[in-house]
């Protein structure tokens, strides 16, 4: 209890000095720091910054105008970047005016002999650009950034959209020095605010008397005293949120401070509830005409899909004749987002579109077949994992088609797509699957079943440690569609020097793929490979695995705060066939082994035997959960660690 009282004094007193900096402030003490103390590493670091959150009235309503302020330390080359910033604003509403953004405050400090140099930010500097239908982003390009400069900017964020307000990050990928961020909320609204992340935020409240003035219809200037809930948010030395492997999206785990709108009550005026539900949501997002009145069209694609759905006996049939002809017609614009932008029409017949003209448009066309399908609304993984419900937390559309009471979720923005088999970007955690009768369910979108990859290798090796042989590499699922999205896009003698390189440089001859044209089906690579083995007084070393062993344990750290994210549910099956060299015997070989994990979560077995004149060697790996909590790291690091050590224990062969 005592130390936890002196942690948040220690708080407490960081707050009321984040109080007393201000922009203009910098001293020749953070120009002359070389490095930053808790983290020597850190390129650059936030030295302070300061947000502040307050409602404003106009003769159109309330807004809510949000002010940051920045000081941030350039220590290393690689913190040059942080000389550009950027700030996305929402620009996709139906019925109010666009966010606005302004950069002001703008200026590079610099040490040039002995003195302070400032350099301010000029209009050129200024950058606003669309980013989709829904998104604009506007940027600031800092002049005259070096290594060993400091940079300020300010920025104000307005929108007239008072259901939610910008997230407010503490956390960045590099060091925060102070941070401190001040909302100032009137009575007349009620907020549900939601802290992300693993950090320690203090906060205090306290309630303070306010007023705001305006002129009615009337011309007259109307004066109003209220009450407002004044939130104070702190934290001080927040380390860098670094990339670690097997990560989602690391925003899903950033520090921050989201607030949802629950509830509005004027003065003389019952309570309004605003509070939604995803299924809400949804729902509303279903009435928009570009959404719902677009998989009502049909006579657009009739004439065209009508032969490949005739020709189709079993529904399961028809609805691979309409995936595939979707997929086959139509190309991505790589464009995101739940709405069409020039409509499903257009779309078809420019053969290019958005996310939500391809989907939208096969689902329209599976309802033609017979075939029961809905619109899936998601957030990929890029987008993030939302803290609460709303409109723009989406930006992904898929569908949904049920066959003889089983479920396939169906993408044909991706061409080596299946069903069931989504785009990578697509596995997000839910989907809102929406009706046109208004129900909305929840749609899980993490793989269930096993993905695999198939080893099987014969081979011989001759006194002089030369190994040959063959190998037959089969792809499955996800594992396929990962083979075919790297493959495509690649120059075969370059896949081939690049796979050479990734199994310890083995000489690759013969090599051929096989892709079939159904994306569900799986991938086969096969080769011929010459490499070699450890040859020591005689005796002939190799592990069961060869150049197929993983080398090392991705995961090294002591601790973890994040989860570990696999993506999907897989297995790795090896099936190795060795001919022992005439004159040698074996004289050592790994004991079987068998290793699970609690729960049923991973498991691996090993076995090496000798049949006359072979070895056999058979090993296989599972991972069934595609993200494992950060409490069960421990045990998923030894699991990795044992499994590497199978893989790589030696098979001694001696001449007799």
């Amino acid at each position: 209890m005592i130390k936890k009282c002196f942690m948040l004094l220690v708080l407490l007193t960081g707050y009321l000095n984040a109080q007393t900096l201000k922009l203009g402030k910098v001293s020749q003490a953070e120009l002359q720091e070389k490095v930053y103390a808790a983290d020597t590493t850190a390129p650059a670091a936030i030295l302070y910054k300061n947000g502040k959150t307050v409602f404003k009235y106009r003769k159109d309503g309330f807004h809510i105008e949000n002010e940051y302020e920045f000081r941030i330390k350039i220590y290393k080359k690689e913190g040059l970047d942080w000389g550009t910033f950027s700030v996305p604003y929402y620009t996709g509403y139906q019925s109010l005016n666009d966010d606005y953004v302004q950069f002001s405050d703008a200026v590079t400090y610099n040490l040039e002999n002995g003195k302070i140099v400032k350099t301010k930010a000029g209009a050129e500097g200024r950058l606003k650009k669309k980013v989709d239908d829904r998104w604009s982003e506007a940027s600031i390009v800092m002049p005259n950034v070096k290594v060993g400069s400091v940079i300020e900017f300010k920025y104000s964020l307005r929108s007239q959209d008072i259901s939610d307000f910008p997230p407010f990050y503490f956390q960045y990928p590099i060091p925060v020095k102070l941070c401190s961020y001040n909302t100032e909320i009137p009575a007349f609204f009620q907020y549900k605010s939601i802290l992300s992340g693993f950090a320690f935020i203090l906060n205090t409240d306290a309630v303070v008397d306010r007023s705001f003035n305006y002129e009615n219809e009337y011309n007259q200037s109307v004066n109003i005293n209220y009450s407002a809930l004044s939130r104070n948010y702190f934290v001080e030395n927040l380390p860098a949120l670094k990339d670690e492997p097997y990560v989602d999206n690391l925003r899903n785990y950033r520090s921050a401070v989201s607030h949802e709108l629950e509830k509005t009550q004027f003065e003389g005026e019952k309570p309004k509830l605003y509070s939604t539900t995803w299924e809400a949501v949804a729902l509303e997002i279903y009435k928009n005409e570009h959404f719902g009145k677009e998989l009502t069209e049909k006579r657009y694609f009739e004439t065209f899909i009508n032969p490949y759905i005739s020709a189709a006996t079993t529904p399961t049939d028809k609805a691979l004749a309409v995936f595939n002809y979707v997929k086959r017609t139509m190309s991505w614009d790589e464009t995101y987002g739940y709405l069409t932008r020039k409509g499903v029409r257009q779309a078809f017949a420019d053969k290019t579109g958005n996310v939500a003209e391809i989907n939208l448009m096969l689902v329209a066309m599976l309802n033609h077949a017979g075939i029961v399908a809905y619109p899936v609304l998601t957030s990929t993984v890029k987008n993030g994992v939302a803290a609460f419900p709303s409109q723009s937390n989406f930006d992904y559309v898929i569908a949904s088609a049920t066959i003889d009471g089983k479920k396939y979720l169906l993408d044909a923005t991706d061409k080596n797509s299946a069903p069931n088999i989504l785009p990578l970007r697509d596995l997000n955690w839910d989907g809102w699957q929406i009706e046109s009768n208004g129900l909305a369910i929840k749609v899980d979108l993490v793989p269930a079943s096993q993905s695999k990859e198939v080893y099987s290798m014969q081979a011989k090796i001759d006194a002089s440690g030369e190994m040959t042989g063959k190998i037959k590499k089969t792809h499955s699922d996800y594992y396929a569609l990962a083979f075919r999205e790297k493959y495509k896009g690649l120059n075969p003698d370059d896949y081939l020097q690049k796979l050479e390189r990734q199994l310890n440089n083995i000489e690759i001859s013969g090599y051929s793929a096989d892709l079939p044209e159904d994306c569900a089906l799986p991938v086969e690579e096969r080769f011929d490979f010459k490499s070699n083995v450890e040859v020591i007084g005689g005796n002939i070393y190799f592990n069961p695995l060869f150049f197929l062993a993983e080398a090392k344990n991705p995961f090294v750290a002591d601790s973890r705060e994040l989860p570990v994210y696999f993506g999907f549910p897989q297995a790795r099956k090896y099936t190795i066939s060795i001919d022992i060299p005439a004159g040698y015997s074996v004289v050592s070989l790994p004991k079987p082994l068998s290793i699970a994990m609690p729960d049923k979560l991973g498991s691996f077995t090993s076995n090496v035997q000798v049949q006359q004149q072979k070895i056999q060697i058979t090993f296989r790996s599972e991972i069934n959960k595609a993200m494992f909590a950060s409490a069960l790291y421990g045990g998923l690091k030894a699991y990795y660690q044992n499994l590497i050590d199978a893989q790589n224990e030696k098979i001694v062969l001696k001449k007799t």
